[in-house]
């Protein structure tokens, strides 16, 4: 598991097809499994096998100052580890440099989770990221967060209902 800059703040990051990784994000943050993680891929392709996209979808893509994530439907195949309770998944087409690569270099979408302990602030430096999570990360990417001030924006696909409002 590392940690890496986003658009608004450190995400910590593992293959989603790696249960034992996942249960390890889902460990440090104290999160409840039920809840579902965020997928973040570097273009839509890179989520092909993951999601199915009713006809005529608009562009999911947002902005290195607004990033948008979206809850879309999950294809059978997204392990429940990643989905949770839900039979839908969250995504994000990152436009951040560095998280993008990462998916490139990965082949597939990552797991992306705001690096904080759940209820606490999210870490916007490698500073303060190293000062809450000392020696739980494997590795921290270096880099700084984009222009976002906060985590993205989430969206239901199907309704347009904003889930949590941007960090602005």
């Amino acid at each position: 598991m590392i940690a890496h800059p986003t658009e608004g703040v450190f995400g910590l990051n593992c293959r989603p097809d790696d249960a034992a990784a996942v249960l390890r994000v889902l460990e440090i943050k104290d999160r409840d499994p039920l809840q579902g993680l965020l997928l973040i891929g570097a273009s839509l392709d890179q989520f092909d096998g993951w999601i199915d996209l009713p006809p005529n979808t608009p562009d999911l893509r947002g902005s290195a100052e607004r990033p948008v994530t979206w809850i879309v439907p999950a294809t059978e195949a997204v392990p429940l580890w990643i989905r949770g309770r839900h039979d839908s998944v969250a995504i994000r087409i990152v436009s951040h440099t560095i998280a993008a690569g990462l998916c490139r270099n990965a082949g597939m979408p990552l797991v992306s989770t705001s690096a904080n302990i759940s209820g606490r602030t999210p870490a916007r430096t490698a500073y303060v990221l190293r000062n809450q999570f000392r020696e739980l990360v494997d590795f921290i990417v270096p880099g700084r967060c984009g222009p976002a001030r906060g985590p993205s924006e989430i969206r239901d696909l199907s309704s347009g209902q904003i889930v949590r409002a941007s960090g602005r």
